[in-house]
């Protein structure tokens, strides 16, 4: 087998090629996409058959590359940042350059089995940056909000214009979302699907499809709070230390803070979770951990609404 590693960065790529036997060749291109398509034919110069190919996470930089040697008929692995780390630690890795990175991917490849990745459908990436973009400027609106609060009178007209003018990409955006998902009968099915359960609106719905990209991904509904990054870490050795569990917090941030206020909610008009949250609240648990747990039972009716392709059923067992 042939591993490849690619370090990702804005504008280079850095690659490494481990051949079967061992001997490595490395490369350097641009990260656009004439140096993906350089990159496919040196790949079919030097590359063994089967070739195994891994590229880190890297803020959305590795998305073009991965889906053009997807595109080229190569199998891609997109792995996460943490693990490769944590793989290099374990290899009592030092040096950290480009190259080295790549490296280490390769033989992170070679040794390891991580799943191969498939693009979600394009309605879905398309859904994915509109729901970005709106959390962008809604990000931005709150910072010059929070500006005009303590801002000279000099410069309060500029803010209030600027405000004025996010409110109007803010209404458009959330037009451009609603619009795009009605034009896609899947996204659609899935929009009222979501919004079935109750605590979850429209917003939320477009955030969570947006986000999660397609629900074929995950197999079971544990493994989908995981990638949420609500699943509990336990801190325990032995018989001295028995640390308090916390959230994990490894996966997406952004579905974290679009669960938050439907989770609110969701205690309140959600009768299983209403049930649940007074569970938790008679057993003397803390605010924050109630609604941490309600959070994650909103993502285990997420799962099972869209993969059972069934509306939100109370009674459901």
């Amino acid at each position: 087998m042939t591993a490849v590693g690619i370090d990702v960065a804005k504008h280079t790529l850095a690659v490494d090629l481990m051949l079967p036997d061992g001997r490595h060749r490395q490369k350097h291109c641009a990260n656009a996409a004439a140096g993906h398509a350089e990159l496919v034919r040196w790949l079919g110069r030097y590359a063994v058959a089967p070739v195994a190919i891994g590229v880190e996470a890297t803020g959305g930089y590795q998305e073009a590359v991965a889906m053009a040697l997807h595109d080229a008929g190569f199998a891609v692995s997109v792995l996460n940042p943490t693990a490769v780390a944590a793989y290099g630690a374990s290899q009592l890795r030092r040096a950290k350059t480009d190259p080295t990175d790549a490296a280490l991917i390769a033989d992170y490849m070679r040794t390891q089995t991580p799943s191969v990745w498939t693009p979600a459908p394009l309605e879905a990436r398309q859904l994915q940056a509109l729901v970005r973009r709106l959390d962008a400027l809604l990000e931005m609106r709150t910072q010059e909000s929070n500006r005009l609060e303590l801002a000279a009178a000099i410069v309060r007209p500029s803010i209030t214009a600027t405000v004025a003018h996010l409110d109007t990409q803010i209404a458009t955006v959330k037009q451009q979302i609603a619009h795009h998902i009605d034009q896609h009968p899947t996204l659609r099915a899935q929009r009222d699907l979501v919004q079935s359960i109750p605590g979850i609106g429209e917003t939320t719905a477009a955030i969570v499809l947006g986000e999660l990209l397609d629900i074929a991904r995950f197999s079971s509904a544990r493994q989908l709070a995981a990638f949420t990054g609500l699943v509990p870490r336990l801190h325990q050795s032995g018989t001295s230390v028995r640390g308090r569990g916390t959230l994990s917090k490894l996966g997406s941030s952004r579905l974290r803070k679009a669960l938050y206020f439907p989770a609110l909610t969701a205690v309140r008009y959600n009768p299983v979770l209403t049930r649940f949250a007074a569970r938790l609240r008679a057993a003397g648990k803390a605010k924050m951990v109630i609604v941490a747990a309600v959070m994650r039972k909103l993502i285990h009716q997420i799962f099972g609404v869209l993969r059972g392709q069934r509306p939100f059923d109370p009674n459901y067992a």
